[in-house]
């Protein structure tokens, strides 16, 4: 077990390398970062200031290695660069020290604020959305395709793979911009849903926070239509290789009931190719649905990213990446470690 996550680990570790290569050499290829942060007023020598701060006045070589030192977990900062970037960690040292610390990923262009917190701030949105809609995605994905599978060859079998086939084929915006339509729109004065809306809402008197999860039904049902779709069909054919096997019929021999069949017994070991659906998708919501998101005006990271585009906020746009990235690099290594505890059949060494 351990030489395994030491190997996904290191795996993970050049897939996030690779990352970081092409974020940074994609963006640095575009506009003047100094001008995006002082706008069109700036003066020359608040000009050279803002590019001396970024590194910008060093050759692209160097401007790498002092963006891979800033988000890296390892790095070498000096004591006044750890005061100005307000790093956090541990350091030992002298004047040059060498730590331990939270990624470091740069400032927001338009808001000053560090890009971990401006991140920090969406993900509860985003993990409230994605966990809404997997689970909504889980439940019914796996539900349909054990029916599918027990009743193959009927009208439920056939209803169930023609939804599934429209629910992949309709890409989420679409899906979003219909039904916010259809039950925020026409049918608003029934479901009392609003087309868009975040899990927050702001009190005008008191300025306080309140939850208003009402805005949580329509976005997770449009994010978790294409992961149900995936999950059914996953579930159908492995479901239907498993009851075919020796020991699905010796365990209807021996008396058990058609329920603890297909439950206990056919599911168990069909299991394992949509767990990694499972994974995969919700890797990708909790990334950030950007489409969804921005649609429905839910305060997310993917909502805070088509943001950060729209106003040349590059360095959240890194930050939103990079996190992005990072979240399907341990969701993949999550995954190993439930294919061995689901099923024993799976080495782990």
């Amino acid at each position: 077990m351990f030489q395994l996550l030491i190997k996904k680990l290191a795996y993970g570790v050049l897939v996030l390398a690779g990352v970081v290569v092409v974020v940074f050499f994609i963006f640095q290829a575009f506009g003047d970062p100094a001008r995006m942060v002082l706008g069109q007023t700036g003066d020359q020598k608040t000009m050279e200031n803002i590019r001396k701060e970024l590194y910008l006045d060093q050759p692209k070589w160097k401007q790498f290695i002092f963006y891979v030192n800033d988000i890296s977990p390892i790095s070498i900062d000096t004591k006044e660069e750890i005061n100005e970037k307000g790093l956090r960690g541990f350091f030992v040292g002298g004047h040059e020290k060498i730590g331990i610390k939270i990624p470091y990923l740069r400032r927001s262009y338009q808001t000053k604020k560090q890009v971990t917190e401006v991140l920090m701030e969406a993900l509860p949105g985003t993990i409230m959305l994605a966990c809404a809609a997997m689970f909504f995605a889980i439940i019914v994905g796996i539900f349909l395709g054990i029916l599918a599978a027990v009743k193959q060859n009927t009208w439920m079998d056939t209803s169930s793979v023609f939804a599934s086939v429209i629910g992949i084929s309709a890409p989420s915006f679409f899906m979003a911009i219909v039904i916010a339509y259809i039950f925020g729109l026409v049918l608003h004065d029934y479901t009392g849903l609003s087309l868009t809306g975040s899990w927050f809402n702001i009190d005008q008197v008191t300025g306080k926070r309140y939850l208003t999860l009402k805005n949580l039904i329509l976005p997770a049902l449009t994010l978790g239509i294409r992961p149900l779709s995936i999950i059914t069909q996953l579930t159908r054919s492995s479901m239907l290789d498993t009851l075919n096997q020796d020991f699905i019929r010796t365990a209807y021999a021996k008396g058990l009931s058609k329920r603890k069949v297909v439950l206990n017994h056919a599911l168990r070991n069909a299991i394992n190719p949509v767990l990694t659906a499972i994974t995969g998708w919700f890797a990708e919501l909790l990334a950030g649905a950007f489409f969804v998101e921005y649609i429905f005006g839910w305060k997310g990271i993917g909502k805070v990213t088509v943001d950060a585009l729209e106003k040349l906020d590059y360095p959240v746009v890194m930050g939103s990446v990079l996190f992005a990235a990072t979240i399907f690099v341990l969701m993949n290594i999550f995954a190993d470690i439930l294919y061995g505890i689901i099923d024993p059949r799976v080495k782990m060494g």
